[in-house]
């Protein structure tokens, strides 16, 4: 049976990081449930070929044949495929005059990036990208402090979409799950950004609360030797089906703004919630408008008040399960999903193709 508000369907060339686990391809499984046809490509095969020196220099100067190769990959293939779009997952290495030949041809060009260049994280590898903002058909931006920089730098249009969970992969545990199964007393399953190994280890040090780090190798090098031996097991990093069983398994999930980003709110806090967690996050504008405090999630500002509420709650499973399932339902209910953000980029999309195809866009 048709979908009556169903968009028409796209041929997009979709260029992003294929690993396992990787965002992108979250978005990808979306934009094909949608009904779009995706022709896949991973970035990585460019940003990571040849020896890993070679491959830093390409990525902070966006020089070399690799590089071409890329451009020249993107444009052979945007054309074999007959494309109506090609998706960009945070598009480094892509030159002005590959962009404006796409234009050329009737083909919109879509960038997503999910870091603020902008911000005071200051990554390397921006050069060519910002030089570039004004030639995308359309920017996808998660902060209000993104759409503005763009637009001061260019942009013919840009979109705001929230950080979303995906549903084939974040949801609730099976019915009578209990704290019997959840082995993790407070848990933190993400990266080593701004203070947090310095946060976590406090947490455990001085306030003597049970805390267990997943995350990137990188971790080895942020915690000290006694912290990383109580903190961090030899797990490693969780994706998929672990990360969410991770989440299962805790009873307190710690989620944490990225400053260096300028974010509103963590991606991390959305899949929580999808998968029942109970949620215990860094207070912000953001996470506030999108859940009740103390009913569908739980925040804090300060180590203390996060030690607070970490010793209110650690034991008390009845008002952990009650906000969990009162967060998963406001997850799932308001929008907090992949193939809801993906909408708002097609409607867009849609709206755009028209001039582009007839060569008016501005």
């Amino acid at each position: 049976m048709e979908n009556p508000g169903a968009l028409p369907a796209l041929r997009i060339l979709y260029i992003a990081p294929m690993q396992y686990g990787w965002y992108g391809l979250y978005r990808q499984r979306s934009l094909e449930r949608l009904g779009n046809t995706l022709v896949p490509i991973d970035i990585m095969q460019y940003e990571g070929r040849g020896n890993p020196i070679v491959a830093r220099v390409r990525y902070r100067l966006q020089i070399g044949r690799t590089v071409t190769q890329m451009n020249e990959d993107v444009l052979r293939l945007a054309k074999e495929h007959r494309v109506d779009a090609v998706w960009f997952d945070k598009p480094l290495f892509i030159r002005a005059v590959t962009l404006r030949q796409l234009r050329a041809m009737g083909i919109a060009t879509i960038d997503y990036m999910i870091d603020n260049p902008f911000g005071p994280r200051r990554d390397p590898g921006f050069r060519m990208y910002v030089r570039n903002i004004p030639e995308y058909d359309l920017h996808i931006q998660q902060r209000d402090v993104s759409v503005e920089a763009y637009l001061k730098r260019g942009a013919r249009r840009v979109v705001k979409v929230q950080t979303a969970f995906e549903p084939s992969v974040h949801f609730p545990p099976p019915a009578g799950w209990s704290d019997r199964e959840r082995t993790r007393e407070v848990s933190f399953i993400g990266t080593s950004y701004d203070e947090r190994p310095q946060f976590l280890t406090d947490l455990w040090r001085k306030y003597d609360l049970p805390v267990v780090i997943s995350g990137p190798r990188i971790w080895k090098r942020k915690l000290d030797r006694a912290a990383l031996a109580a903190l961090y097991p030899h797990e490693g990093e969780l994706y998929d089906s672990a990360y969410r069983e991770g989440v299962w398994k805790s009873k307190i999930n710690l989620s944490f703004l990225t400053h260096g980003n300028q974010d509103e709110y963590a991606h991390k806090s959305f899949e929580i919630a999808a998968c029942g967690g109970f949620l215990l996050a860094e207070r912000s504008e953001g996470h506030s408008a999108r859940f009740r405090e103390d009913e569908e999630a739980v925040f804090f500002s300060t180590i203390e008040e996060c030690a607070k509420k970490i010793r209110l709650y650690i034991n008390d499973e009845a008002a952990r399960d009650r906000i969990a399932a009162a967060g998963q339902r406001r997850a799932v209910t308001c929008g907090y999903d992949n193939d809801t953000q993906m909408r708002k980029v097609l409607d867009t999309v849609h709206e755009l193709l028209p001039d582009i195809r007839a060569g008016r866009s501005q």
